[in-house]
């Protein structure tokens, strides 16, 4: 397999890449925000026919509010990412091979061996790169041809990489 793209100098694309990328790792406060704001209804209902009800209320109300702060916590992050990122924009490109993933972005290049790699996940515009628990780059999917596509994807399903969304 060979793979070569290149990534033209969009001002936006630095900001997808970086929503991506942090759209993995602060998903759980999304999840402890509902639990949290859900926990904070429900205690607030049950302890309404209580006589001690107005002395454990604040309570439940502060795991309400806390719960929705949580839950915007991370669109907040993204789009903070997004607005950040837009003077990042250079011109870059891809080189994968059966061994690795060279990237290169302006004057800087890295790359990162397919032995490191953990799981690959998939979105509809990138293919995010996992080493250990962490995102560790993306390869964009729109920026490479159907048949590049196709041909990352039975690489990835045949290696063990591809997991499910």
């Amino acid at each position: 397999m060979h793979i070569r793209f290149d990534v033209p100098a969009d001002p936006a694309y630095p900001g997808r890449v970086a929503a991506a990328l942090g759209a993995v790792g602060l998903r759980k406060y999304g999840y402890v925000g509902a639990v949290l704001a859900a926990l904070g209804v429900i205690g607030l209902a049950v302890t309404q026919g209580f006589g001690w009800a107005e002395q454990i209320s604040p309570l439940f109300i502060a795991m309400i509010v806390g719960g929705v702060l949580a839950m915007l916590y991370s669109p907040l992050v993204r789009l903070r990412a997004r607005r950040r990122s837009g003077r990042y924009a250079v011109e870059g490109g891809y080189d994968i091979t059966d061994d690795n993933i060279m990237m290169r972005s302006g004057t800087e290049s890295g790359g990162i061996a397919w032995d490191g790699v953990t799981q690959v996940t998939e979105t509809p515009e990138f293919w995010i790169v996992h080493v250990g628990r962490m995102p560790a780059t993306v390869i964009p999917r729109r920026l490479m041809s159907a048949d590049d596509d196709q041909t990352l994807r039975a690489f990835l399903a045949k290696s063990g990489l591809l997991q499910p969304r």
